[in-house]
């Protein structure tokens, strides 16, 4: 199954229960007052979030007018691409270094370390050295379940034992990495600490430690949210983004809610770009996140 029709799949709920219902609605209708107000209802209820149905639709209608478009085919199209403008990264995500440190942040139960293993394969298949940090050392087995995932994807996991210091571990991995000559290493965290100082400081320390361990190496931080609880998991994240220093989001479960509108307002209310999108339960389903091929897969209307 190629990209396109693996994410198209992976959106089947979401375009079956509104996106789908916009594009008819709006490829064969007029452009009337009712079409814009019917589409902002519509926006909402696939969990874009009030503010941001109402700027989408704001920004089309000025592109409407602006260009003389005539048709609801003309304006869904305008609002594909008005869309695609909101969701495209400012930057291409940096894995140039020698090592690149991925940090994987996110609270527990949103696919933190499952989305690692997948990461793990797709940039394994794509002929990179991966190697796995386990600085989660404070959840119980979370070291294990990372062990486990690391023999799946056949690439080495650098551990400590539990309740080690998770720099520690990270700064052993990017040693390691540097000394055997690997292009990435996957740095899994704690997902909940007893407090935001807490957590900002951890963070804080593992991110000191790098330059540390290799001057060289780049890094990124991708913090992963959960699909299902859409704009719950935006608001919780805000805290997350603010200790962590996110440059990124993984969107894990697209294909397991009904409301993959609020994909579309993470670059808008938290100011991250969405790096990776997970559409499935297999190791192979995750994939880098192209904003043409999410909008068109969205709005496909289907024979």
């Amino acid at each position: 199954m190629g990209f396109f029709e693996k994410l198209g799949q992976g959106l089947k709920k979401t375009r079956d229960s509104i996106f789908g219902s916009i594009s008819q609605m709006m490829d064969a209708g007029e452009i009337t007052p009712e079409l814009y107000e019917e589409l902002e209802e519509q926006l909402i209820l696939a969990d874009t979030g009030a503010d941001v149905a109402e700027d989408l639709v704001a920004r089309l209608k000025t592109v409407v007018r602006d260009r003389r478009l005539k048709t609801g085919g003309e304006a869904l199209e305008a609002l594909k691409e008005i869309i695609r403008e909101e969701m495209e990264p400012e930057a291409a995500l940096d894995v140039s270094g020698h090592p690149t440190v991925i940090l994987v942040i996110g609270v527990n139960g949103v696919g933190k370390t499952t989305s690692i293993a997948k990461l793990a394969h797709l940039y394994t298949t794509a002929g990179k050295k991966v190697m796995l940090a386990a600085a989660d050392t404070f959840r119980a087995a979370a070291v294990e379940q990372l062990d486990i995932w690391a023999q799946r994807a056949g690439v080495p996991i650098v551990r400590h034992q539990d309740g080690a210091d998770p720099a520690a571990v990270v700064f052993d991995a990017v040693q390691s990495a540097t000394a055997r000559g690997y292009d990435i290493v996957l740095c899994d965290t704690a997902g909940r600490l007893h407090n935001k100082k807490n957590l900002m400081e951890e963070l804080g320390k593992i991110t000191r430690v790098i330059p540390k361990a290799n001057p060289d190496a780049a890094v990124e931080t991708l913090l992963v949210l959960d699909s299902i609880t859409g704009q719950n998991a935006i608001s919780q994240a805000r805290e997350f983004v603010a200790a962590a220093g996110a440059t990124g989001v993984i969107l894990t479960k697209l294909d397991g809610t009904a409301k993959g509108g609020a994909a579309i307002s993470v670059k808008e209310k938290l100011g991250l770009p969405v790096r990776f999108v997970g559409v499935g339960e297999g190791i192979d389903d995750l994939m880098e996140f192209d904003p043409g091929a999410f909008v068109d897969a969205l709005f496909l209307l289907e024979e």
